[in-house]
């Protein structure tokens, strides 16, 4: 898999880390916004996918990941500024924004403020905003997420409990095949940078700094039925709150088997004429 990585100095005085993959400069551009935690790396399914539709791949590490600076009280409207200058850094003029689990939200603030970059979103088994319904219906466990609603300090006090069964049959095979390159990225990922997951699960929990009504361009919602990670209910509460939005359930999937669906995802983002 051949890419490029660079370092991005902001004006704020922080660093981005970001990576492309190679491509033919004229290819549509998707921007992946990786899920919690992650060290924002180009993921080999992701590229693969991409690249067997003519697309190219830009990636980067949220505050905190990867190599990226720590931001801390970010909301995830602040990821909107970083990612325009993702962008220009590898002179990418529009992007489709595509996020999984987490990165869904960032991809949706992204679409809303950053409209004339924005062609599209995919959100696979992304968060919806945490009012208006029962957010943790589903969840094997809300502990942090509970926390992190009342602040940075509540959330970092939390002790992961080692015995939740997050993940169902289905994703434990999706992480020894297919998608092994994000079970092999995410678990570092957490031991590295336990900022970051803290920092996402706040910026989650607590208003967004955007409203989904913003985002103008057409947005798929993948979720799976059996997701115990984020319940499919949030996919559904989206649906209710973006205004061209369509929302496809897979009744089988997990949260990480559903991303199986991401070449299918791609492929609707070619026929939109990305």
């Amino acid at each position: 898999m051949s890419s490029t990585s660079v370092t991005l100095d902001l004006p704020d005085g922080r660093v981005l880390r970001a990576h492309a993959s190679s491509a033919d400069q004229d290819a549509g551009v998707v921007v992946w916004h990786h899920g919690t935690p992650q060290s924002g790396a180009l993921l080999a399914p992701v590229v693969d996918a991409a690249a067997r539709r003519g697309l190219r791949v830009v990636s980067y590490g949220r505050p905190s990941y990867g190599g990226s600076s720590p931001r801390p009280g970010r909301d995830v409207a602040s990821a909107a500024a970083d990612v325009r200058a993702v962008l220009d850094a590898f002179d990418v003029p529009r992007a489709a924004f595509v996020g999984a689990s987490g990165g869904g939200p960032h991809a949706l603030a992204c679409a809303a403020l950053l409209r004339d970059r924005a062609t599209a979103v995919v959100s696979i088994a992304g968060l919806a905003p945490f009012d208006g319904f029962d957010w943790a219906a589903g969840m094997a466990s809300d502990a942090a997420l509970r926390a992190a609603g009342a602040g940075r300090a509540a959330r970092a006090a939390v002790v992961e409990d080692d015995d939740v069964e997050w993940f169902v049959d289905a994703d434990l095979a999706a992480l020894e095949a297919a998608w092994a390159a994000l079970g092999a990225d995410a678990g570092p990922a957490g031991a590295a940078w336990p900022d970051g997951v803290v920092d996402d699960d706040v910026a989650y929990a607590q208003p967004w700094g955007f409203s989904p009504a913003d985002v103008r361009v057409p947005v798929l919602l993948v979720h799976g039925g059996r997701d115990r990670v984020v319940p499919a209910s949030h996919s559904r509460r989206l649906l209710e709150l973006l205004p061209d939005a369509q929302l496809w359930e897979r009744p089988h999937d997990g949260h990480v088997s559903v991303l199986h669906a991401l070449p299918v995802a791609f492929d609707w983002l070619v026929d939109l004429g990305l």
